[in-house]
C-alpha cells in the first residue's frame, strides 16, 4: 500500500513539471490607415510616425503601393500621428498632417489621412465658400500638373543635350521635338531645338538639306524670341536680358550661315542693344558674317564697333586688318594699303604677340612695307651693332 502512494505522489510531482510555463502577454493594439492625397490618390511610400506623447516611444511606419500602412505590437496611450510625404520629409520634420492625442487602445485602431477631405474641413474652418474651395483645389491640380510637365521637360533637355555633346544631333532634334509636342510655350525648348539645327546643318554634306536646316533653326529662335519676348511684359527677371540677346546672337549665325546677311546683322545689332555688356562679342560677329559676304566697308565698321566696345579685343583689330588689305592697291610694284591698316595689324600683336594669328599679322605688315612693333605707336627698336 505504501508502495502505491508513493508512485501516485511521484507522478503527480512529473506532471506538476510538464506543464508548460505560462508567460505574461505584452498589452499592445494595431494600429492601421489609408493615406490619399487632395485628387483622392494613394500615396505610396508616405511615412507615418506615431510618438507616444507619454512615454516618446515611436513607430515609424510606411505606406504600401495601396497607400496603407499596418503595425502590430504598438503600445496603447495617446499619440501625435505625424505623415510625411518622403522618407527624406520625415527626416527633416516637414510633415504634411499631423493629429494629436490619437488614443491608441489594445484592439484594432484605424487612422486615415484623407487630404482632400482634411482641405475641405480647412477651408471651412476658414469660412471659404464650396466655389472658392473649388478653385484651391483646381489652382493646386495646376500646380501639380505644372511640376509634372516641368520635370519630364528638364529630362528631355538634359537627354538632348547629352546626345549633342555625343555629336548625335538627329537624337537631340527628335527628343526637342517631343518636347515642344508636350508643351509648345517654352522658350528654351525652341532655342536648344534651333540649337540642335544649327548643329546637324554643318555636318549636311548635301547643301539643300544644310539650308533647310539651318532656315529651320533660323525659324525655331525665333520662335524662342516671340515668347521670351511675351513673357517678359508681364515678368521680367535681372537675367532676360541677357538670354534674349543669347537668343538673337545665335539667330543671327544662323541666318549668317545660311547666306541671310542682312537678317545677321540685324540680329547681331538687336543683341548689342539688349545686352550692351556683350556688344563687342555681338558686333564681331556681324563683321566675321559681312567679312565671309564680302562687304568690307560694313565689316570694317562692324569691327570699329567691336573695338570701340571693348579695346582690348585683339581679334577684331586683326579683322580690320584683313579687310583693310583687301582695299590696299598696287602702285608699281608696291602694295599700299588705306590708313590704319598697319596700326590694325600692330595692335593686335601688342596685345596678343604669339597668337594665333600673329605670323600672318607680321607677314601682312611686311607686305605693305610697316614695321612690326611691340608698344601701339612705337616702333621696335633694332639693337646696335657692336
Amino acid at each position: 500500500m505504501k508502495k502505491h502512494v508513493a508512485g501516485f505522489v511521484f507522478v503527480l510531482v512529473m506532471l506538476g513539471l510538464c506543464v508548460p510555463p505560462v508567460f505574461a502577454q505584452v498589452a499592445s493594439g494595431t494600429v492601421k490607415g489609408v493615406v490619399k492625397d487632395v485628387q483622392g490618390n494613394p500615396i505610396a511610400d508616405a511615412v507615418v510616425v506615431y510618438a507616444n506623447q507619454d512615454t516618446g516611444q515611436r513607430y515609424t511606419l510606411k505606406t504600401n503601393k495601396k497607400g496603407e500602412y499596418f503595425s502590430l505590437g504598438v503600445g496603447p496611450g495617446k499619440y501625435t500621428v505625424s505623415l510625411y510625404k518622403t522618407a527624406d520629409d520625415a527626416k527633416a520634420n516637414k510633415d504634411m498632417f499631423h493629429v494629436n492625442g490619437f488614443q491608441v487602445a489594445l484592439d484594432e485602431n484605424t487612422l486615415d489621412f484623407d487630404m482632400k477631405k482634411e482641405q475641405e474641413k480647412q477651408a471651412q474652418g476658414q469660412g471659404l465658400t464650396p466655389e472658392q474651395l473649388k478653385q484651391r483645389q483646381e489652382a493646386l491640380e495646376k500646380q501639380k500638373k505644372e511640376a509634372s510637365t516641368v520635370k519630364t521637360l528638364n529630362e528631355k533637355l538634359v537627354a538632348a543635350n547629352t546626345s549633342m555633346k555625343a555629336g548625335d544631333f538627329d537624337a537631340a532634334i527628335a527628343t526637342l521635338t517631343e518636347a515642344t509636342q508636350i508643351d509648345a510655350t517654352r522658350d528654351i525648348i525652341w532655342a536648344q531645338l534651333a540649337d540642335a539645327y544649327r548643329g546637324s546643318a554643318l555636318k549636311q554634306t548635301d547643301r539643300a538639306e544644310k539650308t533647310k536646316r539651318l532656315d529651320e533653326a533660323v525659324t525655331d529662335y525665333q520662335k524662342a524670341l516671340d515668347i521670351k519676348q511675351k513673357s517678359m511684359e508681364t515678368k521680367k527677371t535681372p537675367d532676360d536680358n541677357k538670354q534674349l540677346a543669347a537668343y538673337y546672337n545665335n539667330l543671327g549665325e544662323a541666318a549668317g550661315k545660311a547666306g541671310k546677311v542682312d537678317d545677321a546683322v540685324k540680329a547681331y545689332t538687336q543683341a548689342a542693344q539688349i545686352n550692351p555688356e556683350g556688344t563687342a562679342g555681338y558686333y564681331y560677329n556681324a563683321g566675321a558674317v559681312l567679312t565671309n559676304a564680302g562687304k568690307i566697308d560694313d565689316a570694317i565698321a562692324a569691327f570699329d564697333k567691336s573695338i570701340a566696345a571693348d579695346p582690348t579685343k585683339a581679334d577684331a583689330y586683326y579683322q580690320k586688318g584683313v579687310n583693310m588689305i583687301g582695299k590696299a592697291t598696287l602702285q608699281g610694284s608696291k602694295t599700299v594699303a588705306p590708313p590704319g591698316t598697319a596700326e590694325a595689324f600692330q595692335k593686335y600683336l601688342e596685345l596678343q604677340p604669339n597668337g594665333p594669328y600673329a605670323d600672318v599679322a607680321k607677314q601682312m605688315l611686311e607686305t605693305i612695307g610697316a614695321s612690326v612693333e611691340t608698344t601701339y605707336g612705337s616702333k621696335k627698336k633694332t639693337p646696335a651693332k657692336k
